[in-house]
């Protein structure tokens, strides 16, 4: 019934669901483009019409107050910002403790156009040994859902380029926030070459 609703909704506002859940129980879904607080809740209904269960992670200033209750009812879990290498572990280690578990991070980080990614998607799927799902949010042509999965090979430039490629065409709700996608570790690889 979720899912039949969900995809109702989106098809009533003129969003088509894209691809099917994949068959692996444990994955890092990407959230992009990110430049607009609609995002979540698109993805939590492509999510619900794919027959997904997510669970997410945003700024613990959002989980303040009777708000939280319900963000942490959709799957919501609260992160301090200034804690990025631990919760890069955390979020590995909950990922091998469940037996399903799918996490949607906003690779960007922000709305707001950046220089770089946050790698933490990145790293929390290979220590984890799962893979990363790219996760569909176009706004020009307001498709929603999944695209293919990549498996962090550890060489982040061709993995990244991958990513590059599935999203060139892909477009936010505010296009000039888009960040395209690049981590500072492919930076630092350049110039250690």
């Amino acid at each position: 019934m979720r899912k039949a609703l969900a995809k109702a909704w989106l098809e009533r506002l003129g969003w088509t669901v894209e691809g099917s859940a994949p068959d692996e129980r444990k994955f890092v879904l990407i959230a992009a483009p990110h430049t607009s607080n609609w995002d979540l809740v698109y993805a939590l209904a492509g999510a619900a019409a794919l027959g997904l269960t997510i669970h997410w992670m945003g700024k613990d200033t959002l989980f303040d107050g009777p708000a939280g209750v319900v963000l942490r009812a959709l799957g919501g879990i609260p992160v301090e910002r200034k804690e990025r290498h631990a919760l890069v572990h955390t979020m590995a280690e909950e990922l091998q403790r469940r037996e399903r578990f799918v996490l949607l991070v906003p690779a960007e980080g922000t709305r707001k156009a950046v220089k770089y990614w946050k790698s933490g998607f990145y790293h929390i799927a290979r220590l984890a040994g799962v893979p990363i799902a790219l996760g569909v949010l176009d706004y020009r042509t307001k498709r929603v859902g999944i695209g293919p999965l990549i498996w962090p090979s550890g060489d982040v430039r061709k993995d990244m380029d991958m990513i590059r490629s599935f999203y060139a065409d892909k477009q936010g709700k505010h296009p000039t926030q888009f960040t395209i996608p690049r981590l500072r570790e492919e930076d630092e690889q350049t110039q250690l070459a």
